[in-house]
């Protein structure tokens, strides 16, 4: 099977992908992630102002399937939280990187995306 893996994007090796863009990151999980979770019903996120360290968990993706744990990629400040997940968590498996993205952070330092892999080294990984 084939996922989607946007070059744009870096990624954890817990399936976590994260899009910079100025001082602001927003994250969420990857195709390979949503599909190995299979119908996502529930996501409890952080709130607005709490702060994340890189490879801290924020989060839970629950699916039919499994409760997942979710992985900072980076740290920074929670600037926004995707507020249409509450009532429509399988936007996730609809769109994981658009609009099933789960937060926004402000990066603390920008230097922690290069311990993150390209999408060529992500791709390699799920293949």
């Amino acid at each position: 099977m084939s996922f989607t893996v946007p070059d744009d994007l870096r990624y954890l090796d817990s399936h976590e992908w994260v899009q910079v863009t100025d001082d602001s990151a927003r994250i969420g999980i990857s195709d390979f992630a949503q599909d190995e979770l299979g119908d996502v019903v529930f996501v409890d996120l952080p709130s607005e102002g709490d702060d994340l360290a890189a490879g801290d968990d924020f989060g839970v993706v629950e699916s039919i399937k499994a409760v997942s744990d979710i992985y900072s990629p980076v740290s920074g400040t929670v600037t926004a939280v995707n507020g249409d997940l509450a009532d429509r968590p399988e936007l996730i498996n609809e769109d994981p990187y658009g609009d099933g993205w789960l937060i926004e952070v402000d990066l603390d330092d920008e230097s922690e995306l290069d311990d993150l892999l390209s999408a060529a080294d992500y791709e390699d990984q799920i293949a």
